[in-house]
């Protein structure tokens, strides 16, 4: 069964080829790339609570205070 041409899928498709074959087909040149454009437009990107590092409260709450010391710091940040 062959699925419904998408015209907008087979445009990404083209230019994902595109960029893997700028960066001769190698992994770690995908990586690298995609890592320079990540940092490049760092200012755009989004992040998702999610996804998000914890603060160092968020670490408390789900460590507990035993895990902390007197002054409320986890043992692993000392």
């Amino acid at each position: 069964m062959n699925p419904m041409p998408d015209p907008v899928i087979d445009e990404i498709r083209e230019i994902r080829h595109r960029i893997s074959a700028m960066c001769d087909h190698d992994p770690v040149k995908l990586v690298a790339y995609f890592q320079q454009i990540q940092e490049q437009y760092r200012d755009r990107l989004i992040t998702s609570p999610r996804f998000a590092p914890p603060t160092t409260a968020q670490q408390v709450d789900q460590v507990g205070p035993a895990d902390t010391n007197k002054s409320g710091v986890l043992a692993s940040q000392v």
